[in-house]
Order: C-alpha cells, then structure tokens, then sequence
C-alpha cells in the first residue's frame, strides 16, 4: 500500500512521535520526506 509513496509523518509530543511513525512507514517501503513531533495543546 506505501511501497514507492512519499510521505509526511506529523506526530504528537502526548501520543506517537514522528520518528516512530516515520520508521513504520519506512518498514512499508514508503519514502518519508518530512517528519515532524508537535504539541497540539
């Protein structure tokens, strides 16, 4: 489903990070082009 897709990986301070999100992703075969952890309080 991710194989050769580009993707954004935003994740939250409180829940899953975006380093975390990104590496799944990558494990799928997805390219993550930016990845970010944000605070949304």
């Amino acid at each position: 489903m991710f194989e050769g897709k580009k993707v954004i990986a935003i994740g939250e301070r409180d829940g899953v990070p975006g380093p975390v999100i990104a590496e799944c992703l990558e494990q799928l075969g997805a390219e993550v082009v930016f990845q970010a952890t944000e605070c949304f309080v």
